[in-house]
């Protein structure tokens, strides 16, 4: 994102061509999606983004690093901008970063990361590491993964903030995990993020940690929407139709309903939907366009959810 990381130096003639090979990137500003505040005027980001858990980690395949990059290609065609990873995620950090060469570091890109070692003093080691991989300079994003060794990385975490070595920082969990400690590490520290599990049947953070994030001012990314995968296979199992009032929030698919359940709580900032598929990034894409459901229509998309 403009601003926040600076791309790889690729020359004029590099770049030129990385975007003469994708001429769908020129589109991109054309087809708006709705977009979510970040903290402290740092700007906005679109509200569905990208995760890249399991789908990224394709090692040095030749043919599965060309998908990936496809995949990449109609994320920024759709107007994409936060894609996360992490060291846990195999080789998912260096797919990216052969895929964002080939693409010339798109400039929406919002690049997220995490430190996820036990060893509290590598923070600034793996971040450089991760950032290698990426091929970038710094991320917009560094947020300590699973709350390991949080403590030592979160304090190296605000000093690399204060440095301008990093955007923002932030704290993530999954499952619902820890979700005690998780509240008190908000409530006593300065966080520009936090990312979680939020789905329309994982509703457990609504309770004290949403409101609380609002409150705060801290952004909100959602993680595993689909509920790795679960939700949309099975309304697609049952041969489940969407409800017959979907339309009046904009829902052609189920992947919309269930995406813009998330991002329209006001307090979620964006959504990371994990994919192999053009198509599926599209259909994920789709769903932060057009009309967000308000709370009454959020409690009937629960209930028509809870009769499936």
């Amino acid at each position: 994102m403009v601003g926040y990381s600076r791309r790889r130096v690729l020359g004029g003639l590099g770049a030129g061509l990385a975007v003469a090979a994708w001429p769908g990137l020129a589109a991109a500003a054309g087809k708006a999606l709705n977009r979510a505040a970040l903290p402290n005027g740092g700007g906005s980001i679109p509200v569905i983004g990208m995760g890249t858990w399991r789908t990224f980690n394709v090692g040095g395949d030749p043919e599965l690093r060309e998908a990936r990059t496809q995949v990449l290609a109609a994320f920024f065609e759709e107007g994409g901008g936060l894609i996360d990873s992490s060291p846990m995620y195999g080789s998912a950090q260096s797919v990216l970063g052969h895929g964002l060469e080939k693409l010339g570091y798109p400039d929406s890109l919002f690049a997220a990361d995490k430190v996820w070692t036990r060893d509290g003093g590598a923070t600034r080691e793996q971040a450089a590491e991760s950032s290698a991989n990426w091929g970038l300079e710094r991320f917009d994003l560094l947020q300590v993964h699973n709350l390991l060794a949080w403590e030592a990385h979160l304090e190296t975490l605000q000093a690399m903030k204060e440095a301008g070595e990093v955007g923002a920082i932030g704290i993530t969990t999954s499952h619902g995990r820890r979700r005690d400690q998780f509240e008190r590490i908000m409530e006593r520290h300065e966080l520009d993020f936090i990312q979680l599990t939020y789905n329309i049947r994982d509703r457990w953070a609504e309770d004290r940690i949403l409101p609380l994030a609002r409150e705060k001012g801290i952004a909100v990314i959602a993680n595993r929407p689909y509920q790795g995968g679960s939700l949309i296979r099975g309304v697609q199992r049952r041969g489940t139709p969407l409800p017959d009032w979907a339309g009046e929030i904009d829902c052609r698919t189920w992947a919309d309903f269930l995406l813009k359940f998330i991002v329209s709580h006001p307090a979620v900032t964006c959504a990371i939907p994990a994919t192999t598929s053009v198509e599926h990034v599209r259909e994920n894409m789709a769903a932060g366009r057009g009309i967000m459901p308000d709370a009454a229509q959020r409690q009937r998309m629960i209930e028509a959810l809870a009769e499936v």
